[in-house]
């Protein structure tokens, strides 16, 4: 019986891997419009910046880690988000000693134990941008339009911004109690896992999808009511900046998001065809995170986000990439001698390193059967090099669109084919 892939994973093949380069591309490309600069870290780290960074209480770290033991009996961790690793990065590369604020973004795989569904699996891909050192309500705005400008980028439509403030430590602490106060009643009735949330983490019952949750909460407290004075300001101020830049969105008091490092400004972009797990994007304000890992009080603000969701919604919308794809030239030659496959190669080989995507067979093929190959692979020239044409030093080239031939110096085949 044939090895399978686990549950939860996929294989990214041709064409579709074109259009997640092309989206890649466009996430640097706009990065370094933003001034963000690239930073990678790796695969896994110690078990225990995630149970501190992430919190202990959360999902992600009670339920969904993969979590293992070298050979030395380290636990490690697969990380299952960034903000974690690219923090303990800045800790420990000494980044706070760079001019303030360090702009960063990093991408690739992330590793969750959760059950398989539309849009979210066991292995999956975010892309991450990070504004590091500054409390300013102005970098909170800056990743909240950097996602909607992508977003936009990539025509995907029907997008709603939900936004929110969880406070300070200080003031949530005091809305904590008066929700906590509203929900009593109703514990028996919440889904087991907004039960077992109701004394460690009580705001995530807001933002809870069973709908018996969601019930018990209406007419709950809400916590903008609870802020204090610096963090009424700051969620206003942000509340501004999307105003003055056009980007509609909806103040929700409900908005928790699922980790415990997050302070101030939380926000999600969802979008239609998604389901109930209906978030293309999502993130918000750290300022003490580091400090927990072990840094310098810091403040901080990042967003994630997700590629499968992503491409699903614009699945969902009818929304295509696009993507170039064909190939500049193909070599058609005589496989029956081999001198002339040689040249052929060689001219390949030339035309490659001068930037001209090129392709040829490998194996015994007429002439009319390669010529079909370079029709699927779309290509725009066949450079057709047989033995009379390598005795005479020429190149017979034919334009696949008009199909006009014409013959060529063989060693001006390679700035023909650059030229046009």
């Amino acid at each position: 019986m044939a090895i399978q892939r686990p549950r939860g994973v996929n294989d990214l093949l041709p064409p579709f891997s074109g259009k997640w380069r092309a989206v890649e591309a466009l996430f640097h490309e706009m990065c370094a419009e933003y001034g963000f600069k690239e930073i990678r870290t790796p695969l896994f780290e110690d078990t225990d910046l995630f149970k501190r960074g992430v919190g202990e209480n959360t999902d992600i770290v009670q339920k969904e880690m993969y979590t293992f033991e070298d050979q030395g009996q380290r636990s490690l961790t697969l990380r299952p988000e960034f903000t974690a690793s690219l923090c303990r990065a800045y800790i420990e590369n000494k980044m706070h000693g760079l001019p303030q604020p360090q702009k960063l973004y990093c991408l690739g795989p992330l590793f969750r134990y959760e059950r398989p569904q539309a849009g979210r699996f066991r292995q999956f891909h975010q892309f991450d941008i990070e504004i590091i050192g500054t409390i300013s309500p102005l970098a909170d705005a800056e990743c909240i339009v950097f996602c909607w400008d992508f977003y936009n980028r990539l025509n995907l439509r029907d997008l709603t911004l939900r936004l929110n403030s969880v406070g300070c430590p200080a003031c949530r602490s005091v809305y904590r109690l008066a929700l906590q106060e509203y929900l009593r009643p109703a514990i028996a009735k919440l889904c087991p896992n907004c039960q077992g949330r109701f004394e460690r983490a009580p705001l995530r019952i807001l933002d809870c999808k069973c709908e018996i949750c969601r019930a018990a909460a209406i007419g709950a407290p809400a916590i903008v009511d609870y802020l204090c004075a610096e963090c009424s300001e700051h969620y206003h101020m942000v509340q501004e900046i999307l105003q003055a830049c056009a980007i509609p969105y909806t103040a929700d008091s409900s908005l928790a998001r699922g980790l415990d490092y997050y302070t101030k400004t939380v926000f999600e972009i969802c979008a239609l065809g998604l389901g109930a797990q209906n978030a293309v994007c999502g993130g918000g304000r750290y300022d003490g995170l580091i400090e927990i890992i072990g840094g310098a009080p810091t403040p901080a603000m990042g967003v994630a986000l997700g590629m499968e969701r992503m491409l699903t919604a614009l699945a969902a919308q009818n929304e295509d990439i696009d993507v170039e794809e064909g190939i500049d030239a193909f070599i058609a030659t005589d496989f029956n001698d081999a001198s002339t496959v040689l040249a052929a190669f060689a001219l390949a080989s030339s035309l490659r390193s001068s930037g001209v995507l090129t392709a040829m067979d490998y194996e015994v093929k007429s002439l009319k059967s390669q010529l079909k190959t370079a029709n699927r692979l779309q290509a725009a020239y066949v450079v057709i090099l047989g033995r009379p044409e390598v005795s005479a030093g020429i190149a017979q080239i034919k334009n696949m669109v008009s199909g006009e031939q014409s013959e060529i110096e063989l060693k001006q085949v390679r700035r023909y084919l650059l030229e046009h």
